[in-house]
């Protein structure tokens, strides 16, 4: 496997879909995605794993049980697991994912924004 530099611009260009994130990278177990948001998600938690939301572009609200953060561009989030917590973006939001490779995008919730089949790009 050849060693390659991503760039995220570029990846970030070759989608519009919101919701749906896309593998750029693997390493130790976990994966490293990209993905769009725009409106809000759905409250969810996640039984085993932690997700870390780095906001590339935009601004991104987490909402969770008493509290909603508020992330900016160059700043992250750590959930940990069992955290209920809701994404929300007024806005188009980039954001980069590191989370495990088992982590359902939708958690302990399975509905139409469900992606259990990961496009790699």
């Amino acid at each position: 496997m050849a060693i390659t530099t991503i760039n995220l611009k570029d990846k970030f260009d070759s989608f519009s879909d919101h919701w749906s994130p896309k593998v750029v990278g693997q390493l130790n177990g976990q994966m490293v995605k990209l993905a769009k948001l725009k409106g809000e998600f759905v409250m969810h938690h996640h039984e085993h794993e932690d997700e870390l939301f780095l906001v590339q572009k935009g601004i991104l609200k987490m909402e969770m049980e008493d509290t909603i953060l508020t992330i900016h561009p160059g700043e992250f989030v750590i959930i940990p697991k069992g955290t209920p917590h809701k994404p929300i973006a007024e806005e188009e939001v980039e954001v980069i994912l590191f989370e495990p490779a088992s982590t359902l995008n939708t958690g302990n919730i399975i509905n139409e924004r469900t992606v259990d089949n990961l496009n790699q790009i």
